[in-house]
């Protein structure tokens, strides 16, 4: 019946009893499957991931300087990695890296949430925060 058609006889379940086939165009069903496939692809999110520095002795002005920024990379729906960076003998100040992060993670409360809590990795003090969901207006 297939070769009467011109199409292709295609095997669905070779394990059931008896087995299944359909009569369609293979070529069409897979160019329509690698269509769909892009599609999907192509509207999935690409996670951006931006960075934030500051320093144990970061002073008022520029922590909120940061601050905004942050604000704005979530609002666009980034992720952020906040970190404090310990140069030499700054190591000593742990307690305020940790303070500073705890009080950024504070300010931005209402436009991400914090993901990953500070933790020191070498000199680093680092944090992760990613966005809080918004309705997506159309």
């Amino acid at each position: 019946m297939a070769e009467e058609m011109g199409l292709d006889l295609v095997e669905i379940a070779p394990t059931a009893n008896p087995p299944v086939c359909k009569i369609m165009d293979y070529k069409k069903f897979l160019f329509e499957q690698k269509k769909k496939q892009k599609e999907i692809k192509a509207n999935a999110s690409k996670i951006v991931v931006k960075e934030i520095r500051l320093g144990p002795n970061t002073d008022e002005h520029d922590f909120n300087f940061k601050l905004k920024h942050a604000i704005k990379f979530l609002k666009e729906g980034s992720k952020l990695k906040v970190f404090v960076f310990f140069k030499g003998r700054t190591i000593i100040y742990k307690e305020k890296g940790e303070l500073i992060l705890l009080r950024f993670a504070q300010e931005i409360e209402e436009y991400g949430k914090v993901e990953q809590m500070p933790k020191l990795e070498g000199k680093r003090m680092i944090m992760l925060v990613s966005p809080k969901k918004t309705a997506k207006k159309n």
